[in-house]
């Protein structure tokens, strides 16, 4: 493989000027394209006539090079990826980066196994082979996109690529290059040329423009979204973003070096991957008015955009078939934000038409109906992640989510129902939250714990989100950079540079001991569900199934043996009736001939039972059915 890509590397008759390198540096999932490539790739080549762009996946080559479960293991913790290549960056910094390595490190066998400096030395030595597979001076500009767990290993890489071609213009992009550091950056990193702000088709097309033309007939770049050198010297500095006003002018993504790279590897390692699509930009609850909420308090996952656009559900459907069909490939990864709830029927149910058999993920918000994950389920969606980060409603509204605890237990139920495998979060220790949120946190998992568990999350100060914008009113004193990165770049430079992840003063100490029963909660909730499951031969611990006038139910409980309940007549219609979670006047209003004085004593048994959930006046019915024919997912 290595001669192939040295020979593509030299070919002739290409000019330097009308060649483009874009690079993804480790520690992305190995087992996907980068989006951000294939896309910029596409754009490039549609826009600039007789442009070739050449995408290079380094981490793929790191990922084969050094094992694709060591790499796992380092890529799924951000300050773990960090460390590897800043230690090469900073060699002055080795011993306190290597002790934040092994306090991350702790408890993955396959790190401890490694050691620090010897695996340090091993991917110095494989990146420096794979760069030198490539003619860097062939090219007239390098671009790195770099998002979390990227932006040591970006740098190393752009330090190396300077010393084979110290011509070659470089610019960098995406969102570990957020915020107000670019002067910062610019100087402490004499490697990078131009920083890019928010997204990169158009500013990249301005960019390979510039430099196509002869130095002597160079004009000035103008669009706000570059920043260089020469810019922020004139005092210009960070400007804006020059974004695409419609997503219809993308064209499909183009993922070819990344597919002829995985075609090279040893039949024993070669895998299926999943391709990354996308079906919009930014986040509709981001915005304010019309439907949306400003955000939720703890996101800066939409630093890089300015609004919400989608493309349309056609064009969504077409390039999944084309990339499908392409790449011999059947897992897709929507990589949205969150999912433009209003395509959903035309776009999955234009995907269930194309007969294939698709292996999809996405995003969505809790608030999603049923009959939407019905037909996401039919189209192949097998894994989710909710937005759920919560199971107190005195606390989501503080993280304003705009949802509830009940309607959380709603989407779990049907992920369940549906065999979804559901990968939401569980924000733990949110700035402000009390020991009344803890507390409907633990009764939320008590009716929880027949579901999927959710995944314990630390919270994590953003650069730019809500919380980081209005500290005080979170119960934040101070916000700083966090404490890791000046453990790993010079000090210098931290004073002056902000970063993505935040540290912050303020009620730390007391949220780690609100937090801590939750803590084993969790843990025992974990335990639980895995035994419920086993028990119940792989179906959902809490299940119904319907005959008709009476109902059925199966229940399968963490601590004692498991219990059975049948349901006859107006019971069983009530408690169907309550799948979607209704209200006691909505109930009454449904069965007109019952009183709500014999309504409310039914309702409150069956809580008391763990077989509904009550939140203020509405009830959800928490068992899954068992006669939906959604298909199996593995758990």
């Amino acid at each position: 493989m290595g001669e192939l890509m040295v020979r593509n590397s030299v070919e002739r008759g290409w000019s330097p000027r009308n060649r483009v390198a874009l690079v993804s540096a480790p520690w992305p999932l190995f087992s996907r394209p980068s989006i951000q490539l294939g896309t910029l790739k596409a754009f490039l080549g549609a826009r600039i006539p007789g442009l070739r762009v050449d995408a290079h996946h380094l981490y793929l080559r790191l990922a084969d090079a050094i094992g694709f479960e060591l790499y796992g293991s380092i890529s799924e913790r951000s300050w773990l990826a960090e460390c590897i290549y800043g230690a090469l960056l900073f060699p002055g910094n080795a011993g306190s980066i290597e002790r934040l390595f092994t306090r991350e490190a702790r408890g993955r066998s396959p790190l401890r196994d490694a050691g620090f400096h010897g695996l340090a030395e091993s991917v110095r030595q494989v990146t420096g082979a794979i760069l030198d597979e490539t003619d860097w001076s062939a090219y007239g500009l390098a671009g790195f996109s770099a998002s979390l767990c990227q932006l040591t290993a970006s740098l190393h890489c752009i330090r190396e690529i300077k010393k084979r071609a110290p011509g070659l213009p470089v610019v960098v992009g995406g969102s570990s290059w957020a915020g107000e550091s670019c002067a910062a950056w610019l100087r402490h990193f004499p490697e990078i040329d131009a920083i890019v702000l928010g997204e990169g088709e158009l500013p990249l097309t301005e960019l390979v423009r510039h430099f196509q033309s002869p130095p002597a007939e160079r004009v000035p770049l103008c669009s706000p979204a570059i920043v260089t050198r020469e810019k922020v010297l004139r005092g210009e500095g960070e400007s804006g973003f020059c974004q695409l006003g419609s997503l219809e002018e993308l064209p499909t993504p183009d993922y070819a070096e990344y597919f002829e790279t995985l075609r090279n590897l040893p039949s024993g390692r070669a895998f299926f991957p999943t391709l990354p699509v996308e079906t919009s930009r930014g986040c509709w609850w981001r915005r304010p008015g019309r439907g949306g909420g400003g955000g939720c308090a703890f996101c800066n996952l939409n630093l890089q955009w300015e609004g919400y656009r989608s493309k349309g559900a056609e064009k969504v459907v077409a390039e999944i078939d084309g990339l499908t069909s392409r790449h011999r490939a059947l897992s897709v990864a929507i990589v949205d934000n969150v999912l433009p709830s209003k395509d959903i029927p035309r776009v999955f149910g234009g995907l269930s038409h194309l007969g294939k058999d698709f292996r999809l993920f996405a995003e969505v918000r809790a608030s999603i109906s049923r009959e939407d994950l019905e037909i996401m389920r039919k189209a192949g969606v097998e894994e989710l992640q909710v937005g759920i980060e919560a199971l107190s409603t005195r606390l989501l509204a503080r993280m304003n989510k705009g949802s509830t605890t009940i309607q959380n237990l709603e989407i779990m139920k049907l992920c369940e129902e549906l065999s979804i495998l559901d990968f939401s979060n569980l924000i733990l220790q949110f700035p402000g939250s009390d020991e009344e949120d803890v507390r409907e946190t633990l009764k939320g998992i008590d009716f929880a714990e027949v579901y999927r568990p959710l995944r314990p999350v630390r919270f994590w100060l953003g650069l730019g989100s809500p919380v980081h914008r209005a500290p005080r009113s979170h119960g934040i004193r101070a916000a700083f950079n966090h404490p890791h990165y000046a453990g790993i770049f010079p000090k210098p430079f931290c004073r002056e540079a902000r970063f993505l992840i935040q540290g912050y003063r303020g009620d730390l100490g007391l949220q780690r001991r609100l937090w801590r029963p939750v803590v084993a909660r969790i843990k025992a909730w974990e335990r639980a569900y895995h035994r419920m499951r086993a028990a119940s031969g792989g179906q959902p611990p809490l299940s119904y199934r319907d005959g008709g006038d009476f109902l059925l139910i199966q229940q399968f409980r963490p601590r004692g043996p498991g219990l059975n309940h049948r349901l006859s007549g107006v019971s069983r219609e009530i408690y169907l009736h309550c799948a979607s979670h209704r209200s006691v006047a909505e109930l009454v209003q449904r069965f007109p001939k019952i009183s709500e004085d014999r309504i409310l004593p039914f309702l409150r048994g069956m809580v008391e039972k763990r077989l509904m959930f009550q939140e203020g006046d509405r009830f959800l019915s928490l068992a899954a059915a068992l006669c939906r024919k959604s298909g199996e997912a593995s758990f």
